[in-house]
């Protein structure tokens, strides 16, 4: 089993970490010829499904098993993951192998950043202001000598991620979980302003009484229609406000990836039921918040509501490095709040 590759959109590969690690400590990584998938499946809250293309991340990328399509599964703790690829972030180079180590199974990367060595130390710049200073100094100004030589400095970081190896009849069992056809798909307000305004609403549902925290906290109503409105409400005995965001797109669907005549698809009856006509989920508040931080990437967010049973967030994320490539996308997957929506 081996694998090896450069890395390169580094800091996507960062925030995406950072988005992970935020609902969980601990990714399944399913690699193969073709796709790096990132699996995080919490015992409570929101399940994310990452499909990336390999040359996302990956370059000069070397992958070998004795499964099909050369498939590696590994279990990686993203914590270490997250650093090692802060490490990486001013880097000129860096690169990440499997390996052993003492006989425990590792992702090392290998972290090249250069230096200025002619640049002065502290204590040399303090040394030059005191001779500027210098009252016995000439009287001519002291003139710069311009040079095209620049002495530079290498330096290598090495970071060994611990990971555990996992044999295919471990994962056969991880499927993503089947959700109806949505009712309602929407394409999301930026995601820092949707996250402010949430968080505001949690914290005055917990604000206002005990009885939030002992549900298990407080729970956001979000709804949706298919002519471009979307609405957060938080409803409690002490507290009933909400606010409302107008003049959204609600995408085209393609016909290639639904069941049947698209006139029969759900959101087509609500479409034609008119504004009046919502689909509705409860989402517990902290979970949101964190499921919000998937912001970071900056790409653009398709909602797809379940009327009163599930709620799964589309993540297109922007190839930079190649503005042709497909989006990648990252699915945020919520079936657990299926409790009745709040009455009118």
């Amino acid at each position: 089993m081996r694998f090896k590759t450069e890395l390169k959109n580094i800091r996507t590969f960062s925030k995406l970490t950072a988005a992970l690690n935020s609902l969980e400590k601990i990714a399944w990584v399913r690699l193969d010829d073709d796709t790096a998938r990132f699996t995080v499946i919490p015992d409570t809250g929101s399940q994310v499904w990452a499909s990336l293309s390999m040359d996302f991340m990956f370059e000069n990328y070397h992958i070998q098993s004795a499964e099909a399509n050369n498939t590696i599964n590994l279990e990686l703790p993203l914590q270490p993951l997250q650093r090692a690829l802060k490490s990486a972030l001013n880097s000129t180079s860096a690169s990440l192998r499997l390996t052993k180590k003492e006989g425990v199974p590792v992702l090392s990367m290998t972290i090249t950043t250069t230096t200025d060595a002619s640049a002065p130390s502290a204590a040399a710049a303090h040394r030059a202001a005191s001779l500027d200073d210098d009252p016995f100094d000439d009287d001519l100004p002291p003139e710069h000598l311009e040079t095209s030589l620049r002495r530079e400095r290498e330096k290598i970081i090495t970071q060994d991620i611990p990971v555990r190896v996992l044999h295919p009849e471990t994962v056969e069992t991880i499927m993503q979980p089947k959700v109806r056809e949505p009712d309602v798909h929407i394409q999301l307000p930026p995601l820092l302003q949707l996250k402010a305004i949430s968080d505001r609403f949690t914290k005055l549902a917990l604000a206002s009484g005990p009885a939030a925290s002992r549900a298990g906290g407080p729970k956001l109503e979000l709804s949706a229609n298919m002519h471009g409105a979307l609405r957060l409400r938080i409803a409690s005995e002490a507290v009933d406000i909400s606010s409302t965001w107008t003049g959204l797109e609600n995408p085209q669907l393609d016909p290639a990836q639904i069941q049947g005549p698209i006139e029969e698809h759900p959101s087509a009856r609500f479409r034609e039921a008119g504004p009046d006509k919502w689909a509705t989920v409860r989402v517990d508040g902290k979970d949101w918040s964190r499921v919000l931080s998937v912001g970071r990437l900056e790409g653009r967010v398709i909602a797809c509501f379940a009327d009163d049973h599930a709620l799964i967030l589309y993540v297109y994320v922007p190839q930079y490095d190649d503005s042709g490539a497909d989006d990648s996308v990252v699915t945020f997957v919520d079936t657990s709040r299926i409790e009745p929506a709040f009455g009118p």
